[in-house]
């Protein structure tokens, strides 16, 4: 009989694991919360981009795969993978819902069993904060009687070239032993496997990969705001900068960062430095600072445009083409794109948002949903590009709209002006 995984979290990291082990002949169980998400995925729908439903129902189709919300069903489990969310609550990491899964697969934790921790957080989270809640709620001990490890999520939603099975996967254990059995589980469900010596070495290679692209979109964004003060085009700079082999590597700016990652992990790294040495993470402090305040320069940039054309940002009609925080993707949650809405919003605009990707329920209240038609550009006072969906129309965007702000540099022309 094949092995039986549990996966707690049926989000953008969970659902994406759950079906590809599915694939590789796992018996699993998808634990997730959220009642509405289990009745959406046994019912053959997907809300994760990542995963179709013909994707999901090609899993229901083996009898492998359940989604549940009864934690019961995790019994005689295997190998347990948690992927619940940390979020930040007041600048200090939330771990609460490691805590709460930890303490929900205890009870059925057997003696040759896995967990593995997927959550992004601190280094140190594994060992001295999951692990005594497993130890407490199963009267096993690891290592020993159980094994435990931490591989990090590298989920990009979205990306049609890096999926889950063909990005190398970094993993780790609190011994040898758990080292063995948490790379026997992924080797079977991904192309690559990079091993590393503990568990804080993991936690930590998660929080320098997200810190390091949150530093450098910093870097560029504020470049880009000196640059419009020296009268230098940003973007010719950084298509020339690019052009070198070796030493430099492409950022962009923007009217911010969002997501699940950029906006919080590189905080976990800096809390953690601070509680443990008692020194502050400058590099991660100023990039939070220039990076929050994106799009709070967005709007001003945009303001100054509008009063150049007569146009006051009170009444003045603002298509915002893209909410989600990335690129032909869905997920708005977080993204600098609701922050630009809410403040015009607040400043009196009639806010309208073109979005193919994005969840309804999690527009802003008072934007409008529109197309971005040829009527609808002609209409609007200011087009503001905030997400490239390549599904846009850009050459018919230039072509309609009287003036457009361009985040992305997607437009050109004398009605355009980019960041």
């Amino acid at each position: 009989m094949s092995e039986k995984l549990v996966v707690v979290g049926q989000g953008y990291v969970g659902l994406p694991l759950a079906v590809r082990a599915v694939q590789a002949g796992f018996r699993v169980v998808g634990v997730d919360v959220d009642e509405w998400r289990v009745k959406r995925l046994n019912a053959g729908e997907s809300y994760v981009e990542d995963v179709t439903d013909e994707a999901l129902a090609a899993a229901h189709r083996t009898g492998r795969y359940l989604a549940s919300a009864d934690v019961a069903d995790a019994a005689g489990f295997d190998v347990c993978v948690i992927t619940v969310p940390t979020p930040l609550r007041e600048g200090v990491p939330d771990l609460s819902h490691i805590g709460s899964a930890g303490r929900s697969i205890a009870p059925f934790l057997r003696p040759g069993a896995t967990v593995v921790l997927e959550s992004t957080t601190y280094p140190g989270t594994t060992e001295e904060y999951l692990r005594p809640i497993l130890e407490e709620g199963s009267g096993l001990s690891a290592p020993g009687d159980f094994f435990l490890g931490y591989s990090p999520e590298r989920i990009d939603p979205g990306n049609p070239r890096w999926r889950l099975e063909n990005t190398p996967k970094v993993v780790s254990g609190v011994d040898e032993a758990s080292l063995a059995r948490v790379r026997a589980f992924y080797e079977a469900v991904v192309e690559q496997v990079v091993p590393v010596s503990a568990p804080q070495v993991a936690e930590l290679c998660k929080l320098l990969e997200n810190t390091f692209r949150h530093v450098n979109i910093a870097l560029v964004n504020e470049l880009s705001v000196f640059a419009r003060q020296l009268g230098i085009d940003v973007w010719e700079a950084i298509d020339a900068a690019s052009t070198k082999p070796f030493g430099y590597m492409r950022f962009t700016p923007g009217p911010g960062v969002g997501g699940h990652c950029l906006p919080i992990d590189p905080s976990y790294l800096s809390w953690k430095v601070k509680r443990t040495l008692g020194h502050n993470f400058r590099f991660v402090e100023l990039a939070n600072d220039v990076n929050d305040h994106m799009p709070a320069h967005v709007v001003g940039r945009l303001t100054l445009a509008l009063n150049d054309r007569r146009r006051a940002v009170n009444g003045s009609r603002v298509l915002l083409l893209g909410l989600s925080y990335k690129k032909n993707a869905g997920d708005c949650r977080e993204s600098p794109a609701l922050d630009v809405a809410r403040r015009l919003r607040r400043l009196g605009a009639d806010v309208r948002a073109a979005d193919p990707h994005v969840d309804l329920a999690l527009v802003p209240e008072g934007v409008a949903l529109a197309e971005p038609s040829r009527a609808e550009l002609a209409a609007a006072d200011a087009v503001v590009i905030l997400t490239d969906h390549d599904s846009f129309d850009y050459g018919l965007v230039q072509r309609e709209s009287a003036f457009v702000f361009d985040t992305r540099n997607r437009c050109r022309g004398p009605n355009v002006e980019r960041l």
